[in-house]
């Protein structure tokens, strides 16, 4: 895996060419976008170029940004408008999305980081939560802080904010979104 990729090759594209090389139903979805950029969310930054700029990802960037946003799709196949996969049908969608989940996270394990296992996996399980709750923007918070959290790890504050997700407390959305403040090494 390594820390270096070929310029003009975006993080979308190498989603695009793993899961073609995968192949089977899910390379059968792809929209053809390896030349889409990633969604900008009011001009913030992709969760996976986050979670790579931190210090934690610094041996393999290039691998953490692919898995996070493979996981991420996974979520926007769920929950929003997903760039590069695109499903006929609902049933198919949430099969495509837990099946991008389970290629992210796999990865993950493979470069042994358990600490950011786990935290991709309360960012998918607290955005599930809040989506469920009709909270798109507690969802955002989440996955921005769990991105942080991946990239240069867990605060204390990070751990109550997910906390306060979890009980579905009107504060969770201020803790969440204040947590990525006190994060270790925060640029």
């Amino acid at each position: 895996m390594s820390a270096e990729r070929p310029a003009g090759v975006d993080v979308l594209g190498r989603l695009c060419a793993l899961l073609r090389e995968e192949g089977g139903l899910i390379a059968s979805l792809l929209d053809g976008a390896e030349s889409a950029e990633p969604a900008a969310q009011a001009g913030s930054e992709s969760p996976a170029s986050v979670a790579a700029r931190g210090p934690r990802a610094e041996r393999c960037r290039d691998e953490y940004e692919l898995l996070v946003e493979a996981v991420y799709e996974g979520y926007l196949l769920h929950y929003g408008s997903p760039r590069v996969v695109r499903t006929p049908e609902a049933d198919l969608r949430v099969l495509a999305g837990d099946r991008l989940y389970a290629i992210g996270l796999a990865r993950l394990v493979a470069l042994g980081d358990t600490l950011a296992v786990a935290e991709l996996a309360d960012t998918i399980t607290l955005s599930a939560l809040a989506q469920g709750a009709g909270d798109a923007e507690l969802a955002d918070a989440v996955w921005s802080a769990g991105a942080y959290a991946v990239g240069w790890g867990a605060s204390e504050q990070h751990r109550r904010a997910k906390e306060l997700v979890a009980a579905g407390s009107a504060e969770a959305i201020e803790a969440m979104r204040t947590s990525v403040l006190a994060a270790p090494g925060t640029p």
